[in-house]
């Protein structure tokens, strides 16, 4: 039970910023704004959009407004994007000029503009090239860290044939395979399951996403300053955020006492060595502060997103143990079940690719990707955006296009298949955002989620602990994104062939 019912916490809030804060909207900088529904002072469009269900209400204004309409988040002012055409407009078409990060005030208090995620201008720019380049150079899409999620896939398949075909909750199983893989990769090596400093990041991690889906997060998100002095769980995010740092500070010692800079040994070594080497120059984007900060966005990035989509892609193949079963003959086809699969191997393998992508496609996890801001004052279409406004991009409504994906609210792999059964790619599958900040672990995650998939279902054959009808595949919706419901399965081990 919630400690204040959500009319007192809304009132609260209301009167609270009247008499201390007068808070006042920002101004419209003289720019011809798209149109929108009339804004409250102090509170904007709240009255009209529930944060239990964001996507759905931005889906319901969009009838009204169009692709390219404005709202107000308490007192911030966003630009919503709606649509195929309007996204890529404005994040492909206009890449520059949609480049900035927008406005997430339960981040920015942590993040004090130092990494990756949260920062603009040249600081951003430097600092994911060097990220990206980084990633590339200890094998993002190479050989190296496809070896370091086969081992980890052995791992969890041996955790998984420990559950002796009872029925068990996937989440941390699959949580502990991902965030280990980062953790390869950021801090050079993988850690035991019962490692209690791996239990602790991971429990961290967990704890805080939860936290993120809460009506405390929500309402941080519309008034932050009026927020830091109420008390409420919204307080125990940024302590957990304040421990996971603490312990890449750690990491970054040891490395640093350790560092040989002609064997950089991972991400933190590799951005060591780059702080040494700008030194001279007297840059100063490359530091320990920038480093903790890049290392745990890495790590939290890495884990949270990757992880739930692959639990939803176990809940689909309980849905539908004929997807399942097709899966399984394509993998005994190409790969067999003395090897473990490869990335070479996803080209001969249409259906299972297609099954991946409607996964993705169907969650449409970041419903509402994440805020983006304009850079300098853009025109877009018919409409002039004022520098620095927030743009809110809508990738659901790209995903569920119906010109592109014919009933979008069914699963279908055929979404992704032509009329001979080959894999189809299309420009609308944009669950990674588009742009100049699409996410920086792109390459990574389609890697995961492959290998990690194929991996499972060449093992084990997946149960419902109910009839298969009566699973609830429906995405539950929060503030921006959309997560799938806890559940059980049983994996029963296959015979070797």
């Amino acid at each position: 039970m919630e400690p204040l019912g959500a009319t007192t916490v809304f009132l609260v809030i209301c009167v609270s910023c009247l008499l201390f804060l007068s808070m006042q909207r920002k101004s419209p900088g003289g720019g011809n704004l798209p149109p929108g529904p009339v804004a409250f002072p102090l509170i904007g469009n709240m009255l009209q959009l529930n944060p239990k269900n964001m996507p759905q209400q931005i889906e319901q204004l969009s009838r009204t407004y169009g692709p390219i309409f404005t709202i107000y988040l308490g007192s911030e002012r966003v630009v919503v994007l709606h649509g195929y055409e309007a996204v890529k407009e404005a994040l492909i078409d206009l890449g520059e000029e949609f480049s900035g990060r927008g406005s997430m005030p339960l981040f920015e208090k942590t993040g004090k503009g130092t990494g990756i995620a949260l920062t603009n201008g040249e600081r951003w720019k430097q600092l994911r090239r060097f990220a990206l380049t980084t990633l590339r150079t200890f094998g993002m899409g190479k050989k190296s860290v496809e070896e370091r999620i086969q081992e980890e896939t052995r791992f969890l398949v041996e955790r998984l044939r420990n559950t002796q075909g009872r029925p068990f909750d996937p989440s941390q199983f699959l949580t502990h395979s991902v965030a280990n893989v980062i953790c390869s990769i950021v801090f050079g090596d993988r850690f035991d399951y019962a490692d209690q400093k791996f239990s602790t990041l991971v429990g961290l991690i967990v704890e805080n996403g939860k936290l993120q889906q809460s009506p405390w997060a929500r309402l941080y998100t519309f008034f932050p300053t009026l927020m830091d002095y109420i008390p409420g769980p919204h307080h125990k995010f940024f302590k957990n955020v304040w421990k996971f740092r603490r312990f890449v500070q750690e990491r970054v010692k040891m490395h640093r006492e350790s560092l040989d800079p002609n064997c950089p040994r991972d991400f933190i070594d590799a951005f060591l060595i780059k702080m040494d080497e700008v030194q001279i120059n007297g840059q100063s984007h490359f530091n320990e502060i920038s480093l903790a900060e890049c290392a745990r966005e890495l790590f939290i990035g890495g884990t949270g997103t990757t992880s739930t989509t692959l639990k939803y892609g176990l809940l689909i193949f309980l849905k539908y143990p004929e997807i399942q079963e097709k899966v399984h003959e394509e993998i005994d086809q190409v790969i067999g079940r003395s090897r473990s699969p490869s990335m070479a191997d996803r080209s001969r393998m249409p259906y299972t690719d297609a099954v991946i992508h409607e996964i993705q496609r169907f969650l449409a996890l970041a419903s509402i990707g994440a805020p983006r801001a304009v850079t300098r004052d853009v025109h877009l279409r018919q409409f002039l955006i004022p520098k620095g406004t927030t743009i809110f991009p809508v990738l659901k409504s790209v995903l569920y296009d119906s010109r592109e994906f014919p009933n979008p609210e069914q699963f279908n792999p055929g979404h992704f298949l032509d009329a001979n059964g080959a894999f189809k790619k299309s420009d609308f599958f944009m669950p990674f955002s588009a742009g100049k900040r699409i996410c920086l672990g792109e390459g990574l995650a389609r890697m995961e989620l492959f290998l990690v998939l194929t991996t499972i279902l060449q093992h084990f054959t997946l149960k419902p602990v109910m009839d298969p009808t009566d699973v609830d595949i429906t995405p539950v919706s929060s503030l921006m994104t959309h997560v799938h419901k806890p559940f059980q399965l049983c994996a029963l081990p296959r015979e070797r062939q």
